[in-house]
């Protein structure tokens, strides 16, 4: 069976799509067979840190959508851009458009979000994935509440700040009603003046949820600049073992 697990945030700027490229990053050297979508169609930005740039994506999610190809067609193999051993696995991602007009043909037709949950079915089937991961769009949207719902696992990344207790609050409520599976908090950007422990232990209070990982504020992200994957770039940093750490959780939890 495949694990879908699908990451998501109330607010922009969390994370989400770096802690998905990473966690992706850490299943395909596990040997997994890792699929990646970013249904963040108004603001896809998930490519870029496999390498990714207009000209090299032949087909998108949009193009699926729009009925211009099979949803295998819009799945680019980023295995190489991971840098991994010989025992690794395959990963695929399928990008969001770039284009501007695109985009702005999103925001102002729309798209059947039923179409976009019978391409998730079927890119697991076509690509013959042990793990799908879905990167969704910061808020509430109709897609999003797809995403969340055809979860097994739902990350909901968040930063230790006010302004995201309340919305995270909102998600966390929302993906309860939708009856997920598996709800899990990660606390992301945490500065390192924050004792770890009572952030655990006040968000679990809060939300009455697992948090699954502290994940430290790192510099090093602002020097990669989504030139590369955090896991690749730094093995050895805190960041990195604590996303192995939670991506080997997450492994054995979709047994």
């Amino acid at each position: 069976m495949t694990h879908i697990i699908s990451l998501h945030s109330f607010r922009g700027g969390t994370g989400k799509s770096n802690l998905a490229a990473n966690l992706a990053t850490v299943f395909t050297a596990a040997g997994r067979r890792v699929g990646i979508i970013d249904t963040d169609i108004q603001s896809p930005g998930i490519h870029i840190l496999f390498g990714l740039n207009s000209e090299t994506i032949r087909h998108s999610l949009n193009d699926y959508l729009w009925g211009k190809c099979a949803i295998e067609a819009a799945a680019h193999d980023v295995t190489a851009a991971m840098n991994l051993g010989p025992d690794a696995g395959q990963a695929y991602l399928i990008p969001a458009s770039m284009h501007p007009g695109e985009i702005a043909r999103i925001l102002r037709d729309g798209y059947n979000v039923g179409l976009l949950s019978d391409g998730i079915r079927q890119a697991i089937i076509d690509l013959q994935l042990d793990v799908l991961l879905i990167d969704t769009h910061p808020g509430l949207s109709e897609e999003t509440l797809l995403a969340v719902a055809i979860a097994n696992t739902l990350l909901v990344v968040m930063r230790p700040d006010e302004q995201d207790v309340e919305g995270t609050g909102v998600a966390v409520q929302v993906a309860r009603r939708l009856d997920v599976s598996r709800l899990w908090i990660v606390v992301n950007k945490c500065p390192a003046a924050f004792d770890e422990g009572q952030v655990r232990q006040q968000v679990e209070k809060a939300y009455d949820s697992h948090v699954a990982a502290i994940l430290p504020h790192a510099d090093e992200f602002m020097t990669l600049a989504s030139k590369g994957l955090f896991v690749q770039e730094y093995p050895d940093h805190v960041v990195s073992q604590r996303m192995r750490q939670l991506g080997h959780e997450l492994m054995m939890s979709g047994r």
